[in-house]
Formats: C-alpha cells, sequence, structure tokens
C-alpha cells in the first residue's frame, strides 16, 4: 500500500516526503511542477538513499489521476498540491478556484471511485480571517478576505459536506500557520519562483545577495515593537504532524481541522534581528505602509494537536533560522 502525495515536489510536500520515506513509506507523488521542480527528488534521494515514485500530472485531469489509482495500490492521500500566494490569488482568482477547488474535487471524485476515502488536507490558518483574536482555536467561526483564503476555506467546507454525507470518510484538515526553515542537511528547502511572497525566503534572499532590502509592511502595529506578530513552524515539525496526522485516520472520524502552529507569536523584526545574529549578516530593510488586510498578531492554540495527534512542535526558533540560512547559503540560486 502506498500513500499518495499531490504536490510532493513543491516545500511542504519534498519535507514530508522525506519524513515519510525514512520511516520506510511507500510514496508515490504527484505534481504539475507548476511551482517547483523534479530537482527536489534528486536531493530527496541524498537524504535519503531512495528515489521516490514520481508522476507528473495535474489533479484537475481526472483521467490521469484515475491512472495513478489504476496503477497504484493508493490507501490514503496527502493533498498539498495547490496555488499559494496571497497578493497573486487577487490577481489570477480564476486561477486559484480552478486549481485549489476544481481540483479538489476531482481528486475527491476520483478517490471515491476507487474506495479510497482517507485524506489530510493542507489547509491554513486564513480560514480564521481578521477578525478572530489570537490565540486561534479551531472552533472560532471561519472567513477569508483574498481567493487564497476562500479556496482553502471552499475545500474545508467541501470535505465537511462529504464527510457528513458518506461516514467512511476520514478526513483530516491541518491548518499551518506559518511553516519556515529547511531540512538540517541543506538540501532542501523553500524554493519560490520570482520575488518571495514570505517573510523569511525574502530575508535570506536578502543575506545572500539576491534582493536589495527587505520590505517591512508596517512598524505601528500593537506588538512588543510595532511589526506584525505571527506564529512560525518549523517545516520539519509541520511534515511529521502529517506523519500523525496519516496514524490517525484510522481513529478518527469525519472531518476533524486541526491547527499546527507552536503556539508562540514572533515580531518581523525579531526574525530580522535573529537571522543576522545566526548568519552573521547584516538584513538592511525599509518600514513600508501597512498591507490591506494584515492582522497585527496572529498564533496558534495548539492543544488539539496533541491531543488527537500526539503531536508537538519540537524545533525553535534558533533551528528554524539556522536551517533556513544553512539552506540559503548552501543554495543561493535555490535548485538552480
Amino acid at each position: 500500500m502506498s500513500l499518495l502525495i499531490t504536490g510532493g515536489t513543491g516545500y511542504i510536500g519534498s519535507h514530508t516526503v522525506v519524513e515519510l520515506l525514512n520511516t520506510n513509506q511507500d510514496v508515490v507523488i504527484v505534481d504539475n511542477l507548476a511551482n517547483s521542480s523534479t530537482k527536489s527528488l534528486d536531493r530527496v534521494e541524498k537524504i535519503t538513499g531512495i528515489r521516490p515514485v514520481f508522476i507528473e500530472a495535474d489533479i484537475c485531469d481526472k483521467d490521469a489521476m484515475r491512472k495513478v489509482f489504476s496503477e497504484h495500490d493508493i490507501s490514503a492521500v496527502i493533498h498539498f498540491a495547490g496555488l499559494k500566494a496571497v497578493g497573486e490569488s487577487t490577481q489570477i482568482p480564476l486561477s486559484y478556484y480552478h486549481n485549489n477547488v476544481s481540483g479538489t474535487v476531482a481528486l475527491l471524485e476520483v478517490m471515491g471511485e476507487n474506495n479510497v476515502k482517507n485524506i489530510v488536507f493542507s489547509s491554513s490558518a486564513t480560514v480564521y480571517g481578521e477578525n478572530n483574536i489570537s490565540p486561534l482555536v479551531e472552533t472560532m467561526p471561519t472567513s477569508a478576505t483574498n481567493p487564497y483564503g476562500q479556496t482553502k476555506l471552499m475545500v474545508e467546507h467541501i470535505l465537511f459536506d462529504l464527510a457528513k454525507s458518506d461516514p467512511e470518510w476520514s478526513i483530516i484538515s491541518l491548518r499551518y500557520f506559518n511553516p519556515i526553515g529547511a531540512h538540517k542537511s541543506g538540501l532542501i528547502g523553500e524554493n519560490p519562483n520570482g520575488i518571495p511572497n514570505n517573510l523569511l525566503p525574502f530575508v535570506s534572499q536578502v543575506a545572500v545577495g539576491r534582493l536589495p532590502e527587505l520590505n517591512v509592511w508596517g512598524d505601528d502595529y500593537d506588538t512588543v515593537d510595532g511589526t506584525g506578530v505571527r506564529d512560525y513552524i518549523h517545516v520539519v515539525d509541520l511534515a511529521l504532524a502529517h506523519l500523525k496526522a496519516v496514524n490517525a485516520l484510522s481513529i478518527l472520524s469525519g472531518c476533524t481541522a486541526i491547527n499546527i502552529g507552536t503556539g508562540n507569536g514572533t515580531s518581523v523584526l525579531e526574525i530580522v534581528n535573529k537571522f543576522k545574529e545566526i548568519s552573521g549578516v547584516d538584513i538592511p530593510y525599509k518600514i513600508s505602509p501597512r498591507r490591506p488586510g494584515d492582522i497585527a498578531t496572529v498564533f496558534a492554540k495548539a492543544d488539539l494537536a496533541e491531543e488527537l495527534l500526539d503531536w508537538q512542535a519540537e524545533r525553535d526558533l534558533n533551528a528554524m533560522i539556522a536551517d533556513t540560512w544553512r539552506w540559503q547559503s548552501q543554495n543561493p540560486n535555490g535548485f538552480e
């Protein structure tokens, strides 16, 4: 029996594949390479000694997905595949709805045809919108402020409705907070196309000279230093949460949403200063106006993950920053 990993050549997907292979799981990766590279597979093989099965296909292509299920004995799916940039989603919303929502529906339909009814979904803390006060708890009302967030929320609604309609489905929706870091080997890490959307790859690309300076969006929030506070989680801890979630599929019925975060908040300038301390490199930055929709403070209450998955974040901010810097300094141009 194999686990199907959609989007398995991407940042979080590749780290999860490493952890799965390290525990002797059989893995089949499906990815359309829209925002990733097969070069990550070479690195995964270097780390684990195993070349995972890889199929270039789009989850929206039901015939291609049917072929995957007919040729491989799939027991469960970890679903990472999707577009993920908030800013880009406001510019090309139809692409986001097509890939993230229609693609997931197509995947679920093919899973149902093959009686594979176990799935771990890659959701996001964006589903909490901007009106809830941290720490964010799974029982809070959900909403979204951009097309990317809407797609995550729509898919969650679909998953909850599907589980209600058919009790054979076991679904876990992991609501990530802010994944950062890289594998300790320095061989795989975050490798965004173009200008990074997230803080840490932006900081690390400034550090290696690919970008001239960091934009800090707002320094007048009600926080420790006026800059936005977020819950940063090491990508390896996040990957391990997926392994725990796959194990829990056999125990949990219906659809369950679970926060994956540390429960601690760190400001933008605290990140910048910690990066300078660990790397020994200056990070020039400029203060820019707040971005519309940004919230002062976002962090998780992660008790449910411990209760249901027996999972807790283990790696601290020092490890997150050190591993990010090792990856970026050894791979200044990513996988190129």
